[in-house]
Formats: C-alpha cells, structure tokens, sequence
C-alpha cells in the first residue's frame, strides 16, 4: 500500500490517504505520478499530492495532518512544538536545546526555563 498527503495552498498537509498498489502503477512499476493522478480522480484535479512514506524510507518523516511539505528538502515537517527548538537539517526533526535525560524518568519540556521537567509518575497519597 501507499500513501499520499493531501496539500492546501500552503504546502500544510490536509489529509492522508493509503493507495493500493495496483492504483500507483504504470507498466507494473510503482510511481508516484500515477498515485497523483488516481488521487485527483477521486477528490478533483484541483488537489495537490505528494507521496509519503509510512516507513520515512523518503521524504524524512511520515505526513501527518498540520505537516508541512517542504519542497527545497524534500521532506514533511512537522510543526515546530517550541519556539527554542531547532530543525535537524538531516532528519528535518525538531530538537530542543537540551538532550532528552535517559536516567528511566519521564519528561516533558518547559519552555520558560528550556529544560525538561520531571513528570510525576505516580499519583499523589490521599
């Protein structure tokens, strides 16, 4: 099976669909154009596709709704969950300033003091 996003105007994934196979194929051969055009019988010629990886075999990331396409990378980009966070230009991930702790503990990030806070694990005693 293969997957496609749906982009608007501004390149932000609107949706995602799974193609068969056999709906991707020209001459036996997969190709995206062919995936393109199947996809714009079935919502309008009007639509924009790209083809996108479950695996991020390509494009970097697997398209979800909000990504946006980045056509110069080549890659779907996930919207950047904190303004000090950086994107990877290898992976096109957003990174926060400081590693991820790996002591076992669960985490999040706060933005104000940019740096990950504890996440308490179990509930309180009554």
């Amino acid at each position: 099976m293969a997957h496609f996003a749906q982009l608007d105007e501004n390149n932000i994934v609107t949706q995602v669909i799974v193609v068969h196979n056999n709906d991707c194929q020209i001459n036996g051969v997969e190709s995206e154009e062919a995936g393109i055009v199947f996809c714009k019988t079935l919502f309008g010629v009007d639509t924009k596709w790209r083809q996108t990886s479950y695996n991020a075999t390509f494009r970097k990331n697997y398209a979800g709704i909000g990504y946006h396409f980045d056509a110069q990378r080549d890659a779907f980009i996930a919207p950047q969950p904190y303004p000090s966070w950086t994107l990877n230009e290898s992976t096109c991930q957003w990174e926060a300033p400081m590693p991820y702790p790996n002591d076992g503990g669960v985490y999040r990030w706060d933005e104000v003091p940019q740096d990950w806070a504890a996440v308490l694990s179990e509930a309180p005693a009554a």
